[in-house]
């Protein structure tokens, strides 16, 4: 699968990068070195580095996908980790779905995509194979899949099908060419 949105693989460089990075006690000149600097849980045994993480708010975090389903398949979640969404408090929600729309904008744009798929898979039941609420964004274009709603289809297996996960290098590329569009807002 070709991740890369830009010619030979490249990311391409942002006309514009918004820096202002101040966060308590250390202040880092550019969003991936503070970024770099944290450690973010995804459920209660997965741990991601700075790496993978793009952007970041008090209250939620958004980081590339291990095993995408299309190019630009990233996920948002809220740094507290509750395996269900009416867990959640009001100002988490608040953010995480703020966050949600931020990024969804940079990825449909950064991706050339026409639409964007959200997806909240709640509980085992739904799918969800990881003990944490989060947000799947999927950058949509007309024609990717036959029938539209496969896109869940492929979601519900992506994760269990063999496929290959992507190399950490690779995923700390595009979670630095997508960082340069945000604002680090604080820890």
């Amino acid at each position: 699968m070709d991740i890369f949105p830009g010619e030979n693989g490249d990311y391409p460089i942002p006309k514009k990068v918004r820096v202002s990075v101040h966060l308590s006690r250390v202040d880092y000149k550019t969003p991936v070195q503070a970024i770099e600097a944290m450690t973010f849980s995804f459920g209660s045994f997965i741990s991601l580095t700075g790496d993978e993480v793009f952007h970041s708010t008090r209250l939620s975090f958004a980081f590339v996908n291990l095993k995408p389903v299309v190019p630009g398949h990233v996920l948002v979640c809220p740094r507290r980790v509750v395996k269900r969404y009416a867990e959640l408090s009001f100002k988490e929600i608040t953010d995480l779905f703020k966050t949600v729309q931020e990024v969804g904008i940079v990825i449909e744009r950064e991706f050339k995509a026409t639409s964007l798929t959200f997806c909240i898979q709640d509980g085992p039941d739904s799918g969800q194979t990881v003990d944490h609420v989060h947000v799947h964004i999927i950058p949509r274009k007309k024609g990717d899949y036959e029938n539209s709603d496969e896109v869940y289809t492929e979601l519900a297996k992506h994760d269990k099908d063999g496929r290959p996960s992507r190399s950490l290098e690779e995923m700390a590329k595009e979670a630095s060419w997508l960082s340069t569009f945000f604002r680090l807002e604080g820890r």
